[in-house]
């Protein structure tokens, strides 16, 4: 599965794994009723704690993103339709947005320098 975890990120890795699932239903690489690899398998994948991976899919179940069946494996559950998806991301993206604003102005930076290096990371990914 296409998943990259950052360890170096403040985000926590079972966070990063359930948002990055969620990413790629939504963007239609995975889709309803196809089969996850098993806990042990993505936590091999990703080099991370079993239960790490185990926390993740728990929640995910918990928010019905997906299901599994005893014996058979972990599956997509149904699809939100396209425009709740659009809201949860567009909730997610507020959400960090007003984190890293917050931080920033904990820290002393101006809006133009925060706009600057956000501007200039995008720049750095881009090649």
């Amino acid at each position: 599965m296409d998943i990259r975890i950052d360890k170096n990120s403040r985000v926590p890795i079972y966070d990063q794994i359930k948002e990055q699932v969620k990413g790629l239903i939504h963007s239609g690489k995975i889709r309803t009723g196809d089969q996850l690899p098993t806990i042990r398998e993505l936590s091999v994948e990703l080099s991370v704690n079993f239960n790490t991976v185990a926390l993740a899919y728990r929640d995910l179940v918990n928010e019905k993103v997906i299901i599994t069946e005893r014996g058979k494996g972990t599956f997509v559950a149904g699809t939100p339709d396209a425009e709740e998806m659009q809201r949860i991301r567009d909730e997610k993206l507020k959400n960090l947005l007003e984190a890293l604003a917050r931080e920033t102005d904990r820290l002393g930076y101006t809006r133009e320098e925060v706009g600057r290096a956000f501007v200039d990371q995008y720049r750095k990914r881009d090649k």
